[in-house]
């Protein structure tokens, strides 16, 4: 999982100024799904419903957006993708970013993971691990703070290589969740330790993500160390002969941020807009799937666990069942394509979004649209009053789902961007983060 990657941020996507060659390698083996969607627009949220394979809203945790300095987490008695597998028999370990909360009470190993090497805030410097212009890191192994030189994407490689070899040699079974920070910022890519000192020295405006830092060449140069690395961990997959009959999926965990293409769509991270949600989204397993293949499927973050699942065999705790679907019968071509009716929420700027079919509700503040995102990616055609039956129904089936869900809360954390900060926001206000005012309901 990538970390703020836009849909078009990948060569096989189509971004045109660099090749992941690795990440490329992943498609040319599996399937690239055309229509991924991630469940939120930010990362606490979207871990939250991949974790669960349930809609983030349920659970307190998943309301913060992202989750900031509230005492809250994911409660380690929930079931969770590695708690399943680990009952299963199976080695799990999370190598990279948590962000669901802090110790003591929340934590990778309080949830299901084994071990867990990494970094437990939303995003951390590359070079001083630190998640502010302090002292204090934030790079754990296991439950014990640690302190280590070097590019943090290439850490985080060397690690999941050591983990993959590991359970290679012990014949073990094993799931392994590597969530890497690029191309998060602070933007910093390898050979940038100067930009690091000047972030340390000279805290730019919006702390590690500066808005006086960054460019295209940086955010490309992150993304290439990221794709070195995952090619790092897939050929100790071939070394060990395990790719054969291994699930690899590459995606992130929510569209993309200031300087990511996500080209054909309008939007970015904090905003339901499709780029704020439309993410890369492969799925390889030479064993079972059909290799250089694309999906018209609609799918979500919260279908891995019920996937992954019904590939080993597993089933879902039965008291909380999977809000996710099992994408398996429609990636063998077992089944067809599956229409699909997908929630989401976003409480800066009162968001809400609902799509169903081709067809898309969008309301931001009191603006209401719908719009055809097949036919229309952009967002542009806004059909509410041609179409008004269908508004009205989506209105509808919205409001009865919201229902459903945990109420918003003043205290919960949300951002979103302002005009003084992207100068394509023009107008926008920056977003109160805590007694936010979530608007009407839409109408």
């Amino acid at each position: 999982m990538a970390d703020d990657l836009g849909y078009a941020d990948v060569s096989c996507y189509g971004r045109p100024d660099l090749k992941t060659m690795n990440i490329d390698r992943i498609a040319a083996r599996g399937v690239r799904f055309l229509q991924g969607y991630a469940n939120s627009a930010v990362c606490s949220a979207t871990r939250t419903a991949l974790i669960t394979g349930r809609y983030q809203y349920r659970l307190r945790v998943g309301l913060e957006e992202p989750l900031g300095g509230n005492q809250i987490g994911l409660p380690p008695e929930h079931p969770t993708l590695p708690s399943l597998f680990k009952k299963a028999g199976y080695g799990t370990t999370l190598v990279g970013k948590w962000h669901l909360g802090s110790l003591p009470k929340f934590g990778p190993l309080q949830s299901g993971y084994d071990h867990f090497y990494g970094f437990r805030g939303g995003g951390l410097d590359y070079y001083r691990h630190t998640p502010g212009a302090g002292p204090a890191e934030d790079l754990w192994d296991d439950d014990m703070p640690i302190h280590q030189i070097g590019y943090l994407t290439n850490l985080l490689g060397d690690r999941a290589v050591s983990v993959v070899n590991d359970y290679a040699k012990a014949k073990q079974p094993f799931l392994l969740s590597l969530h890497f920070n690029a191309p998060h910022w602070p933007w910093e890519g390898p050979g940038d330790e100067a930009e690091s000192e000047r972030i340390r020295v000279r805290p730019g405006r919006g702390g590690l993500g500066a808005y006086d830092g960054g460019s295209q060449k940086t955010y490309r140069e992150m993304i290439l160390a990221m794709d070195a690395q995952i090619g790092r961990v897939l050929k100790a997959l071939d070394d060990n002969r395990l790719t054969n009959n291994t699930i690899v999926v590459f995606t992130s965990d929510n569209g993309g941020e200031r300087f990511a293409a996500t080209w054909p769509f309008t939007g970015r991270k904090q905003e339901l807009l499709e780029g704020g949600l439309r993410i890369p989204s492969i799925i390889s397993w030479p064993a079972r799937l059909p290799q250089g293949k694309t999906s018209d499927q609609v799918s979500i973050s919260m279908d891995w666990m019920p996937t992954f699942l019904a590939a080993a065999g597993l089933t879902p705790d039965p008291a909380l069942p999977p809000d996710g679907m099992n994408l398996l019968p429609i990636l063998t071509g077992a089944a067809p394509i599956q229409a699909r009716t997908l929630y989401w929420r976003y409480k800066a700027n009162a968001q809400r979004a609902i799509r169903d079919g081709d067809m898309k509700f969008l309301k931001i503040l009191d603006n209401t649209f719908l719009f055809n995102v097949v036919d229309d990616p952009m967002e542009r055609a806004n059909l509410k009053e041609r179409q008004k039956d269908v508004y009205d129904r989506l209105v509808t089936k919205w409001l009865e789902w919201n229902q459903t869900m945990l109420p918003e809360v003043d205290e919960s954390a949300t951002g979103a961007f302002s005009g003084d900060q992207l100068a394509d926001h023009i107008g926008a206000k920056p977003a109160t983060r805590t007694a936010d005012n979530p608007g009407p309901p839409p109408k």
